[in-house]
């Protein structure tokens, strides 16, 4: 949202009609145009994206102070993507019965105008992937002495930069922000634990999260969070259905199976179940925009579709219908979650 142009890549070329070329890295570091002078690295890109990302987070500062977040606009949020669907139906009656609770709370002396009701707090995270970026916006905070790396409030080591003696992992290492790890179906749970506690010697709750992208999620999570947990290390848990379920389609464009995203997030809340800990988030790939990067979901774009509205230089997102849609079926698992808890422990209902 604010900060990652850099772009991992599995192969250092790309090849198109017999011509081959150094792959596109992101815009912080060369163009997406198939050319040789595109694909050349250019460091005054990162300048670019420093300032970019600077914009965008006054933007959104200004929206998330300014009153665009308050609740009482939960009713005026852009709908026009779901005008005439089954999760426009869902969101506008959850809108009336916020609007219901807003008045409930209204009358009991929490007004409209009470900052409470109208900020929110917002905090961004990208995979600390380009070094020299990193690097330059790594400060020291004055009070206490800690290094923070200011590109972000929260960093992410990669599935191809977390060794374990490697560069990322030492300068993670260094700076006291929170930190995600990404871990997919190769990662061997002893080296998870070294991994976290070379991250985090002194096991503080909150610096790290365990991002997983694993497409076998019921054989290979429990060894993790097993592992993890005869360590005694707290790490919070967060699924990421999106970048193990990247596909080519026949026309060539990559895409993402709604059902297969759905179903990691269903596999990872039921691992949770079944270990007795805790799915503490999920990570998607989204847009508000109407786009058709992403097969499947309730008004079923097809491969056929995907060339119609595929915007993206990088990965496939989920447009606003899909997002709306899989965050109601995550909704209703947490909500059938909380009621069984109350189940299990009656003296917690309210």
């Amino acid at each position: 949202m604010a900060g990652q142009f850099a772009k991992p890549r599995s192969d250092p070329f790309e090849d198109k009609d017999g011509v081959k070329l150094p792959s596109y890295r992101g815009d912080n570091i060369n163009g997406d145009a198939f050319n040789e002078k595109s694909r050349i690295p250019d460091p005054q890109r990162m300048i670019r994206a420093y300032t970019q990302s600077v914009a965008t987070l006054n933007l959104l500062r200004a929206f998330a102070t300014g009153g665009y977040a308050a609740m009482q606009r939960v009713t005026q949020w852009n709908l026009d993507f779901t005008e005439h669907s089954e999760q426009g139906d869902r969101y506008r009656e959850l809108a009336r019965r916020v609007d219901d609770a807003l008045g409930f709370m209204g009358a009991c002396g929490l007004t409209a105008d009470h900052p409470v009701m109208t900020t929110t707090e917002f905090w961004t995270s990208h995979e600390c992937l380009l070094l020299p970026y990193e690097q330059a916006l790594t400060r020291e905070d004055s009070t206490s002495g800690l290094y923070y790396d200011c590109s972000a409030h929260m960093l992410w080591v990669g599935e191809r930069t977390r060794q374990l003696d490697g560069a990322h992992v030492e300068f993670l290492r260094g700076v006291s922000n929170p930190l995600g790890i990404k871990v997919s179906d190769k990662m061997d749970p002893n080296e998870l634990v070294k991994l976290i506690d070379i991250l985090n010697p002194e096991n503080r709750p909150g610096r790290i999260t365990v991002i997983t992208r694993i497409k076998n999620m019921r054989v290979k999570l429990p060894y993790l969070i097993r592992a993890v947990r005869r360590a005694g290390q707290i790490v919070t848990w967060v699924s990421d259905p999106m970048h193990g379920n990247t596909i080519k389609a026949p026309c060539g464009l990559k895409t993402r199976a709604f059902d297969a995203i759905r179903a990691e997030v269903r596999a990872f809340f039921d691992v949770h179940d079944q270990e007795g800990s805790y799915p503490g988030g999920v990570h998607l790939e989204m847009t508000g925009q109407n786009v058709t990067e992403c097969v499947g979901g309730s008004r079923t774009i097809t491969y056929n579709d995907l060339s119609s509205r595929y915007h993206t230089h990088c990965d496939p997102r989920l447009n606003a219908s899909q997002s709306l849609e899989l965050a109601f079926i995550i909704a209703e698992r947490l909500r059938r979650r909380r009621i069984g808890s109350q189940r299990t422990f009656p003296s917690l209902r309210l």
